[in-house]
């Protein structure tokens, strides 16, 4: 079905309080991200029936609409057009958002995942490209090809630092180019002939922690010089100072700690599956939905990112996405035994084809979670199929992504191992299978019991027996 992104952000706009409730507007791969200047004037219920909207993730002032690839990038410029240009200033915006951010850490971790987002549409395709490449590679075809696809596949990684230094500057309100004018640093290759603590220092040391860091840090030297600088000096001695020290410290201090902990992360995430792959995979499976409903995955964003540019590829996602397959056969499983609820079942329908290419908040938010039981049963969907995966890295093979962002189907063309395509495909699909098979029939069970209603809204009236017969209940009723 065809959206029109007028359409689509005016209704939306209608349904949170209008264009001058938001104050600002941006996007991932699958959601549009509102704040809010007062999150009670929206209508949640309003705004998940407008029709392009999958899902609504409700989270204090931050609001984020799943609209789906593709559809979200041109809904987003125009809310954009019709809101943002009446928001409020930046500073009463942050001000507001410290009043009623919920807690500090999940503030933390939502500002911090902020700073990756803009980067995942740049790091799915260098994957898609890195693994063609590879397969050309293999196979022995286009030789003359291979090498330009190796530099256009590779350059971005090899700048990440400086994008990631870019946003993180960009978020916690710094100037951006500063910020990445600091990172640089981590990958300049002239670092070399710097020696920190007895070692020379490489090109790339720290990777995006330490250009976090040296960003971070940036920003609250910067904001320190504007409000200490005259007037007259700004324009020569802030921009100065703000790459001077914190390029500084990165040199002698940030580079060489955050060595360390990229070095620790990757040894900790390799040794994990190598030895406990399979009890690893269970419980990163089973509890990532948990995660997610919490809004706590967002702590794992560097640490994909980390793997990534160490490795080559995550490790943790291919594992964490088996959540998402344990939903997709609970979904299932809710639909054969539920067959009175007709606007479940419809929800469903619509929800599941996204389900399979991994995006699962419609069926969430939409079906399981509602529910109760069904979440805890696609909990034991991704726990199986996470298990399953795991128990391959026990005996030597890994299997993971190149990328961050997509996962189901759609993790298929950024898979990547140390034993081949087809083994770690292979291996792979047979996760999702796992997912599948385990999330329908633990639900399924679990739907046969007869419990009380568990939420299922009572949209249609039950059938009317006939006269003389005995009432009879469906035995997937909650």
């Amino acid at each position: 079905m065809h959206t029109d992104p007028a359409s689509t952000a005016t209704a939306v706009l209608a349904h949170v309080g209008g264009p001058a409730n938001v104050t600002s507007a941006t996007h991932c791969m699958t959601r549009l991200r509102l704040s809010l200047a007062d999150p009670g004037a929206a209508d949640g219920a309003g705004l998940r029936a407008v029709p392009g909207v999958l899902g609504v993730v409700e989270d204090g002032d931050a609001w984020q609409v799943v609209l789906g690839p593709g559809v979200v990038e041109a809904v987003t410029a125009e809310v954009r057009a019709r809101a943002v240009r009446q928001a409020p200033s930046e500073t009463a915006l942050e001000e507001g958002l410290r009043r009623r951010a919920a807690t500090p850490f999940r503030t933390a971790l939502r500002r911090v995942a902020n700073v990756f987002v803009p980067l995942i549409p740049a790091l799915i395709g260098c994957g898609i490209l890195a693994g063609v490449n590879g397969v050309l590679q293999n196979a022995g075809w286009l030789p003359g090809l291979t090498p330009a696809l190796t530099t256009v596949a590779s350059a971005f990684m090899a700048l990440l630092a400086v994008f990631v230094g870019y946003h993180t500057a960009q978020e916690f309100g710094g100037t951006p180019v500063l910020g990445a004018a600091v990172a640089a640093v981590v990958v300049y290759p002239g670092v070399a002939k710097v020696t920190a603590f007895g070692v020379h220092l490489a090109p790339g040391q720290g990777g995006v922690l330490g250009a976090l860091a040296a960003a971070f840090l940036a920003t609250r030297v910067e904001r320190f010089c504007r409000g200490r600088v005259p007037d007259a000096l700004d324009v020569l001695l802030t921009p100065a100072v703000t790459v001077l020290v914190p390029g500084l410290v990165t040199l002698y201090g940030l580079m060489y700690t955050a060595g360390a902990v990229a070095t620790a992360i990757g040894t900790a995430a390799n040794r994990l599956l190598a030895t406990t792959g399979a009890p690893a995979g269970l419980l990163l499976g089973g509890l990532f939905l948990p995660l997610v409903v919490l809004g706590l995955h967002q702590a794992l964003i560097p640490v994909h990112a980390t793997l990534i540019q160490q490795q080559g590829y995550t490790v943790l996602l291919p594992l964490l996405s088996m959540a998402g397959a344990g939903q997709v056969g609970a979904a299932l499983a809710v639909y054969l035994r539920l067959r009175h609820h007709t606007s479940l079942r419809t929800t469903i329908r619509s929800a599941l084809p996204a389900g399979l290419l991994g995006i699962g908040e419609p069926l969430v938010y939409g079906v399981s979670l509602p529910l109760g039981r069904p979440f805890l049963t696609a909990c034991a969907g991704g726990a199986a199929g996470g298990a399953f995966i795991g128990s391959f890295a026990m005996l030597g093979t890994k299997v993971g992504a190149t990328a961050i962002g997509p996962s189901g189907w759609a993790l298929f063309p950024l898979l990547s191992g140390n034993r081949g395509p087809a083994v770690t495909v292979a291996i792979y699909a047979g996760g999702l299978l796992t997912g599948y098979l385990v999330g329908f029939l633990t639900t399924y069970l679990a739907l046969s019991r007869r419990a009380p209603d568990q939420g299922v809204p009572p949209e249609e009236p039950a059938p009317q027996p006939d006269p003389g017969q005995q009432p009879t209940r469906l035995p997937g009723d909650l």
